[in-house]
């Protein structure tokens, strides 16, 4: 059972959104307790709800359900947000 919820709200065809897929796979890989992270891909395509929150900060990354960042994933931050989450 995971403990954290990692969220990435984007769209296809998004450079910035495969980036931020790249940084978070790196931060996830680099954890030792990655597979207490489960990490959801949704699209503001898909979702009107989201197209209306989102659309102008694709990517988003929500961290239990609570934003992150958007534009441009920061390693290190990610890194230190999801070991803090982890531990606690």
């Amino acid at each position: 059972m995971s403990n954290v919820q990692l969220t990435l709200i984007g769209k296809p065809g998004c450079h910035l959104c495969d980036d931020a897929r790249d940084a978070i796979k790196q931060v996830t890989d680099s954890l030792p307790d990655a597979s207490r992270i489960a990490i959801e891909e949704r699209s503001i395509l898909d979702e009107p709800e989201l197209f209306d929150r989102y659309a102008d900060e694709i990517p988003v990354v929500l961290i239990d359900g609570r934003q992150h960042t958007y534009w441009r994933v920061d390693k290190e931050r990610l890194t230190a947000a999801l070991s803090q989450r982890l531990s606690a």
